[in-house]
């Protein structure tokens, strides 16, 4: 079952099992308010479980440009289009928050982005691998993040 994110009213569900959920809900919220103020976009977010192929979209993506897998467990997902540009969306357990940017007219503006929610350690898959910048948020507090730039078509 879908769920529209409310950045208003901060809320955990769906994230309930991961042992930084209340930070993890700031960090989804936090987008969420990105996607209304510039597009007036409301942030719709599936079950990991009933959302296969965003999950394999994403690992593809991963493992084809760094050879990345993440042993963290998926809880939700997120597959839109605004403009020209397509987000995926995918919430770990762990804390994690990834999106891949895709420009579907321009292949340099292609990106995945990696937000660390506040008391969460880096991933292993990316330790060593990226430096993260701090951005603070009211929603979700410090959050951390870093990125890359995605070279194939997908």
């Amino acid at each position: 079952m879908s769920y529209i994110v409310d950045f208003k009213h901060v809320s955990t569900v769906g994230l309930e099992s991961s042992p930084v959920a209340a930070a993890l809900a700031g960090l989804r919220a936090n987008e969420a308010r990105y996607f209304m103020n510039k597009y007036k976009h409301e942030f719709e977010v599936i079950p990991a479980d009933e959302s296969q192929e965003n999950l394999d979209y994403v690992k593809r993506i991963l493992k084809e440009e760094r050879d990345i897998e993440f042993a963290a467990k998926p809880l939700e997902t997120s597959r839109f289009q605004v403009d020209n540009i397509q987000f995926t969306y995918v919430f770990y357990e762990d804390g994690l928050g990834l999106n891949v940017m895709y420009t579907v007219d321009d292949a340099k503006k292609r990106a995945v982005g990696f937000k660390l929610s506040e008391g969460m350690e880096v991933p292993k898959e990316l330790e060593g691998k990226f430096k993260f910048a701090r951005q603070k948020s009211k929603l979700a507090g410090t959050i951390r993040g870093s990125f890359f730039v995605i070279k194939n078509d997908y």
